[in-house]
């Protein structure tokens, strides 16, 4: 999951780099609150699942450390306890430097977002109603590793947003969606048993590997409005070198209905979003 925490923050550099507007402090602190945000994020869903239930012997993800007991949920909650404090001094620290004292209005803004963020990253399966048991899990992915993400970035280097970089926002958006997609298809029959509604439980295997091919054809389509939108070479159509990379994760995924074998798509899913985001990237600069 980490690539795809510094996917959108990359691809939101690149987008500030493109105006002549990049900040290299700034995109290393977003980078920074981004990962430490995304490991709590695997620390509250390691935790959430095994107090909910999620995990269990006849889960097919991987073995989880407070299921299987390698640490108590109490280590787990500091560990969380950790992270959240790590992402609060590098997102105070990156809201400090892009921001002067008198932008009071967009430091408290960003102030909110960001414990926006930290609350997204704690109560998807972690709380008493986690919004990742009623299928509102990629809706919140779309929201931050999207739109928050990739935006968010690019207005804290401009200080203004460029609407148009909701397109490619929506983009990263809905590739991250498509991996949490991956694991929920893997996870249908212990997420069903632990009343998990996510989207694949609710519509079921079949529909769901068709919605897997639309959230990445859909992603590779902003991508192409943005470009055709703001055309200025065919350079910016770079991205196309990793669109076989796509195919190859909506082909295996139809086509793979073991739960185990679907383990490896997702860190495959995961690289080339990264893998296309770069590549896109590259193609507004050149």
């Amino acid at each position: 999951t980490l690539p795809l925490a510094i996917a959108s923050i990359i691809l939101g550099s690149f987008l500030a780099a493109s105006h002549d507007v990049f900040n290299w402090a700034i995109s290393l602190l977003c980078i920074l609150t981004a990962v430490f945000l995304q490991i709590l994020s695997n620390l509250a869903n390691d935790y959430g699942d095994s107090i909910h239930g999620a995990d269990h012997v006849q889960r097919e993800g991987p073995q989880r450390a407070v299921q299987s007991g390698i640490v108590t949920a109490a280590e787990m909650k500091r560990a969380m306890g950790l992270f959240i404090a790590l992402s609060a001094i590098t997102g105070l620290l990156l809201i400090f430097i892009a921001f002067e004292p008198s932008q009071l209005p967009m430091v408290l803004l960003f102030i909110l977002l960001g414990g926006g963020a930290v609350a997204a990253a704690v109560l998807y399966t972690a709380g008493s109603n986690p919004y990742g048991y009623v299928g509102l899990g990629d809706l919140f992915v779309l929201i931050f590793f999207g739109w928050v993400g990739t935006m968010g970035t690019y207005f804290l280097q401009a200080q203004s947003l460029d609407w148009m970089t909701f397109l490619p926002a929506t983009a990263v958006g809905l590739l991250s969606v498509g991996v949490l997609n991956v694991n929920n298809i893997r996870d249908i029959k212990s997420d069903a048993q632990a009343g998990k509604y996510s989207i694949p439980v609710r519509v079921g295997p079949k529909k769901a590997r068709q919605y897997h091919w639309f959230l990445l054809a859909t992603a590779v389509l902003f991508a192409t409005a943005y470009v055709v939108l703001n055309f200025t070479s065919g350079w910016q159509f770079l991205y196309i070198l990793s669109l076989p990379l796509l195919w190859k994760n909506g082909t295996a995924v139809s086509r793979t209905h073991d739960p185990i074998k679907l383990n490896p798509m997702l860190k495959q899913l995961s690289l080339s979003t990264l893998i296309f985001v770069i590549t896109f990237g590259i193609g507004q600069l050149i």
